[in-house]
């Protein structure tokens, strides 16, 4: 890779950096465009080659929060050979990794009001929906759980996980991660066939 380019992916990374710890401190709607290019040490013209605007910037920024939290999510389930101990542990991960207030604000607060319900649930699918998709077809395949529409199911566990994670995010209650995490695995194993 020739200097230029090097230069170029290092601005792009710093812009994303940038916006990303600013974002996940106030918010998208607080932070303006001048305060995240000199926090990059950029020109506004650095931006813009970079991305189309503020809105294109934040789609980098929650891309990359919702891959790290897939990645998290998926090593979790993966550490796990019996198929049904990987849906639950990647689960339960997710509410852990998700109750960090950084994926929290970008990946649940200001995604869908910034790109709008359909954009962010098309991103959301692309990087974790399709994972508890293939984790529930799997399980289904196998009779752990009854057969049955599998898509239902996926954006029922799904909601149900993202709201956990946004009233745990408002909750004094030490004990809301624990709490909520057994109810979940209840609710889990109420998907069990019999």
């Amino acid at each position: 890779m020739d200097a230029r380019a090097e230069r170029r992916d290092r601005t792009r990374a710093t812009l994303i950096a940038e916006a990303r710890r600013l974002f996940a401190a106030r918010g998208y709607g607080a932070v303006g465009l001048a305060e995240i290019v000199a926090a990059a040490g950029v020109t506004k013209g650095a931006l813009y080659h970079h991305f189309a605007n503020k809105t294109d910037l934040f789609r980098a920024v929650l891309d990359q929060v919702q891959h790290e939290v897939a990645d998290r999510v998926a090593a979790a389930a993966d550490a796990r050979p019996d198929p049904w101990d990987r849906l639950v542990a990647g689960c339960r991960a997710f509410l852990e990794v998700a109750t960090d207030p950084e994926a929290q604000q970008i990946m649940l607060i200001d995604g869908p009001a910034v790109l709008g319900w359909n954009e962010w649930r098309a991103m959301d699918e692309e990087n974790s929906a399709r994972h508890l998709a293939d984790a529930l077809r799997e399980l289904t395949g196998a009779g752990v759980i009854p057969a049955r529409p599998v898509e239902p199911l996926v954006h029922l566990l799904s909601g149900a996980m993202n709201e956990a994670v946004l009233w745990l995010a408002r909750t004094d209650d030490p004990d809301a991660l624990a709490t909520t995490t057994e109810a979940l695995t209840r609710l889990l194993d109420a998907l069990r066939a019999p």
